[in-house]
């Protein structure tokens, strides 16, 4: 089997909504993850737990109706595992974030230029929509990782293995490095 041709996992929160039903009329829905699907998400995002995750998504047609504009706030409480430690921190995470989505075929066609809503910065391009289907769930999700602290630590524990003070500065003296213009320097004073 080609790597073309195998199935991706199915999103651990999938909530799918066709862009047919948004160039009707402009979508907005507010997702809630289960219980199960909590756990899903915790074991793919590395979290002790996902106490909860709720999303309000808004969904419009642009560009003629060729491009729908995702934009959402989600809120979720999480339990991440401290970096030193290794002990339960909890955390709340909100964020907002916007996408634009436009059919397989306008993104694949190399010759064709797409002109974007000017509100949208120039680093935007347009996602994939899948089969005409735009998965809120899993974009929720993606934006729920990216507002993950890398580095959770808990409340008084520091890092004590490394001490970058200036005992240690001055153990890691470089010699000094020849400079090499020093010989041009030479013949310029013999002329």
């Amino acid at each position: 089997m080609s790597p073309e041709n195998r199935a991706l996992p199915a999103p651990e929160f999938s909530r799918i909504v066709t862009a047919d039903a948004v160039r009707r009329a402009n979508v907005t829905e507010t997702i809630e993850a289960t219980e199960a699907e909590r756990r899903a998400l915790a074991e793919r995002l590395e979290l002790e737990e996902v106490g909860s995750l709720t999303a309000t998504v808004r969904l419009r047609a642009v560009r003629g109706g060729q491009m729908i504009r995702v934009s959402g706030t989600l809120e979720a409480d999480v339990v991440q595992t401290c970096v030193v430690s290794l002990e339960p921190v909890p955390a709340h995470v909100s964020e907002s974030f916007e996408a634009l989505f436009a059919p397989e075929s306008l993104i694949e066609d190399p010759g064709l230029e797409i002109d974007i809503d000017p509100s949208l910065s120039d680093e935007e391009s347009p996602e994939p929509m899948e089969n005409n289907r735009i998965d809120i769930g899993e974009l929720a999700t993606q934006h729920l990782s990216l507002g993950l602290d890398p580095y959770p630590q808990a409340p008084d524990v520091e890092f004590e293995g490394y001490d970058d003070g200036p005992e240690e500065a001055a153990a890691v003296e470089e010699p000094e490095k020849p400079n090499p213009f020093a010989v041009l320097q030479q013949l310029k004073s013999r002329s």
